[in-house]
């Protein structure tokens, strides 16, 4: 028997009195670590400096791993629901920790297309297939409380930036004495942002085999004790039949969701990607000068960054409750107040600014986590996995789509560091009609017709 023999799923079966609780953490270890992705900002400078590049080719690096996650959870999410958690999870591992050396090699020797090659596009591919590998194991764990299962792993993904942006800094600060983490304004040379790279593949590797080899797929039969599958039958949307992946794209409830996520997303990331500068430029005074100091906006988009985690925790639990539709209805309706409050009074008080900023997170956040708990309602267990990762492509759509509309108006109104809030009211004023259309496809969003349906018998061995 081969060594990688233990990667193979039915060599994942969790034995008799395995703790379902043990499943989280195995999943929140592989997200918490490729959550890495929203902490680039701590170091885009420095490269930009590195390389002599401007700030949109350094920018691309993010753009393109965004891309190939939902390009690679798309192509790659059947071969994940056949292989099981645990070789996925493993596979992501050496994705991600190998886009990390490569794009090391792509600062040491100034090759600014090997940074592209290694985080973005291998470290990319890893991002895709993490982020869906735990997805199916936790909701077939999960039955009962799908929303929390999924909101439990997820959470780690937004929250990555968290652990990852003060790891980061005080790395760099190590690697280099002449780098301050506490000035925003500090750059660090490139020896020491080679040795970033190369610890943070390294170091994330470990963290993630421990998810790896701690994960488990029940066995067949297994339920929650207390668990009666007979109460799914009973809620609106919620299937117990099965649709595989290659019908549910056939289906028009997958493209109402998928205009849903991307809506969703698309205004997410439209307040995300600027969060710093933005705070900044909405209370900028007549003399030119911000009323926010740098600390202050740095501060902000951390507060940002927990709103992002909190929500896709405490949403996606709530959706249990409440139901996924009606949490989306929230999302989408609520979003659209809240951008047209950014807009129109946002600028007279930064609490009121602060506030509808962290609510939009939240709901940003809260979609994320929901969705695969939607997928699991409309299409069943079956290829769940599967069919989340034909979803994400709408993120990578959204990934391009958020920033192209805000940087677009804000390079007519003027030069960075200029800006007033007036420079931003198309912007959010758009993001406003982009979540009325996920808010009409999220109403139009009905039970999948039986004729999508596996046949009774033919999903069992998906099903384990």
């Amino acid at each position: 028997m081969s060594i990688l023999s233990i990667l193979d799923r039915e060599n994942t079966v969790a034995p008799p009195g395995y703790s379902r609780w043990l499943i989280p953490p195995a999943a929140l270890a592989v997200h918490l670590c490729i959550g890495q992705a929203y902490a680039t900002s701590v170091y885009k400078t420095s490269l930009v400096k590195h390389f002599d590049a401007s700030l949109t080719s350094v920018g691309v690096v993010f753009s393109i791993a965004i891309v190939m996650l939902g390009l690679s959870a798309a192509i790659g999410g059947t071969w994940v629901e056949r292989s099981g958690p645990r070789k996925a999870m493993f596979v992501s591992a050496c994705f991600w920790a190998a886009g990390f050396l490569v794009g090391a090699l792509g600062i040491g020797t100034g090759q600014l297309w090997l940074l592209y090659l290694g985080y973005g596009v291998i470290g990319g591919i890893g991002l895709g297939i993490g982020y869906i590998s735990p997805v199916s194991t936790l909701i077939k764990w999960f039955p009962d409380r799908p929303g929390l299962a999924t909101g439990l792993a997820i959470m780690g993904f937004g929250g990555g930036a968290l652990v990852a942006s003060p790891l980061s800094r005080q790395l760099l600060g190590l690697y280099d004495s002449g780098y301050n983490p506490n000035d925003s304004k500090s750059l660090a040379d490139g020896g020491s942002l080679v040795a970033l790279f190369v610890t943070l593949g390294i170091g994330y590797f470990l963290i993630m085999m421990f998810g790896v080899f701690n994960i488990r797929v029940p066995a067949e039969g297994w339920k929650p004790d207390g668990f009666d599958p007979s109460t799914v039958k009973q809620k609106a949307l919620v299937t117990t039949a099965s649709v595989s992946a290659a019908n549910a794209i056939k289906t028009p409830q997958f493209w109402c969701l998928w205009v849903v996520l991307l809506c969703n997303v698309t205004a997410g990331i439209g307040i995300l990607e600027q969060a710093s500068p933005m705070i900044q430029d909405f209370f900028r005074g007549a003399d030119g000068k911000s009323t926010v100091a740098v600390a202050a906006a740095a501060g902000f988009v951390g507060l940002l960054s927990i709103f992002n985690m909190a929500g896709r925790f405490a949403w996606s639990t709530t959706s249990d409750i409440i139901g996924r539709k009606p949490i989306y209805a929230i999302y989408l309706g609520v979003g659209i107040i809240a951008y047209f409050l950014l807009a129109t009074i946002g600028h007279n008080s930064t609490a009121v600014f602060v506030l509808l900023a962290a609510v939009i997170l939240s709901f940003y956040g809260g979609g994320f986590a929901t969705v695969p708990a939607y997928l699991r309602d409309l299409f069943g267990t079956y290829q769940v996995g599967a069919i989340h990762g034909r979803l994400l492509t709408a993120w990578s759509v959204a990934g391009v789509a958020g920033p192209l509309i805000v940087n677009g108006f804000l390079d007519r109104e003027g030069k960075p560091g200029t800006l007033t809030a007036d420079a931003y009211r198309p912007a959010l004023f758009t993001m406003v009609g982009v979540l009325a259309v996920g808010f009409v496809a999220n109403l139009l969003i009905r039970p999948v017709a039986a004729k999508f349906h596996e046949k009774s018998g033919s999903t069992v061995e998906a099903a384990q």
